[in-house]
């Protein structure tokens, strides 16, 4: 979802590789190697190959309760994908560009979380990021940690998408809440990347979301509202939900530090929504 945006939005400007398990028709490319990013020997091969200035992370399994029913998987594709990617660019002096997540905290903040700030993840996908996100640390110097939350996009499955499908098959539904984040466009994300990477240096750990923040139960009426159905929407708790993983009440991500760096700011969640959905 996030990497074919990227495509679109780097190729302005840079030679663009694209790495996946299997190749990727949207945009169909030359420059595409196959790679599982739980094998060292064909990261650090492949990157070999290609010798790139910059390589950016998306790879993940985001599955959140997957990801607690299968903890060995997230651990492997989560953390040790992003070790081998890790050690595949300091062999070849390459920056990393890793993006993380807002469930690496445990959304007890009363106030947006700033890249400071105590993590605290209740849940292996959480974990498994954050694992991540040191491995990188550990073995780079030149590397970006962005750390991102609620993403959605034209090239994958996401909530706004689920919302619209669910609707035109049910009368009401129960959405819930007591989770409160930024929504963001993948598209907007990948301009932000595009900004980062013009800047150079300044290496560290950034957050980058859309404006804003709302409920995923306002998020759904928003949705709705937008695309003029008139399905009911009714508020449930996440401890009704009752979903194998925990999720953090409270991940909206202070921007401040991207914004002051790039000069950089991204748009309210409400009109990169509005632009999704027209």
């Amino acid at each position: 979802m996030l990497g074919v945006d990227l495509w679109q939005e780097l190729e302005q400007n840079y030679d663009v590789f694209g790495v996946d398990l299997t190749p990727n028709s949207q945009p169909p490319t030359p420059n595409f190697y196959s790679v599982d990013i739980t094998e060292m020997d064909s990261v650090i091969s492949t990157v070999g190959k290609i010798k790139p200035d910059v390589v950016i992370h998306v790879a993940a399994y985001t599955d959140v309760d997957g990801c607690e029913r299968d903890a060995q998987k997230a651990y492997r594709v989560n953390s040790d994908g992003a070790k081998n990617i890790a050690l595949a660019c300091r062999d070849n002096d390459a920056v990393l560009v890793y993006i993380s997540t807002d469930f690496v905290f445990d959304g007890k903040s009363k106030t947006p979380y700033k890249e400071t700030d105590e993590t605290g993840p209740l849940s292996v996908y959480g974990d498994s990021k954050l694992k991540g996100e040191e491995a990188v640390q550990d073995i780079l110097k030149k590397y970006y940690i962005l750390r991102t939350s609620w993403l959605y996009g034209k090239y994958g499955k996401n909530f706004v998408d689920t919302i619209l499908a669910k609707a035109k098959a049910e009368k009401a539904l129960k959405v819930v809440d007591d989770q409160v984040g930024s929504p963001t466009y993948t598209k907007d994300l990948a301009r932000a990347i595009h900004a980062l990477l013009d800047m150079g240096k300044g290496y560290g750990t950034y957050h980058v979301s859309n404006s804003g923040s709302v409920s995923w139960y306002d998020y759904a009426r928003e949705i709705l509202r937008l695309a003029g159905s008139k399905t009911k929407v009714i508020p449930i708790s996440s401890e009704e939900l009752a979903r194998p993983a925990k999720r953090p009440a409270m991940s909206i991500l202070d921007n401040s530090k991207f914004i002051e760096f790039t000069g950089y700011g991204m748009r309210n969640w409400k009109d990169a929504l509005k632009e999704y959905l027209s």
